[in-house]
């Protein structure tokens, strides 16, 4: 029985050969890399100077109808939708 070869993509869908790999390999033993640094962050992209904080609030249907049709009028989000109002009664 053969074993079935491995295949690596790129994000992009480009298929790395053995030979690509091996450079990359050889790149990253000479080059002191700060681990930290490459490692990505899960979740969301923060909002601000740091983690966002959730804030429930209840609004009625017709608020909820008038909010979607100015998220999709927006090509928005309700949550960003929310946000710019909010920032904006404050601001006055």
């Amino acid at each position: 029985m053969t074993e079935k070869k491995k295949t690596y993509r790129t994000k992009t869908g480009v298929v790395l050969t053995d030979a690509d790999i091996e450079r990359i390999a050889d790149e990253v033993a000479v080059t002191d890399y700060d681990v930290a640094l490459l490692k990505r962050r899960r979740g969301r992209p923060t909002l601000g100077d740091g983690p966002a904080e959730i804030v429930p609030v209840r609004i009625d249907r017709e608020l909820v109808e008038a909010l979607d049709a100015c998220a999709e009028h927006e090509h928005s989000t309700r949550s960003e939708v929310i946000r710019k109002a909010l920032r904006h009664y404050l601001a006055s």
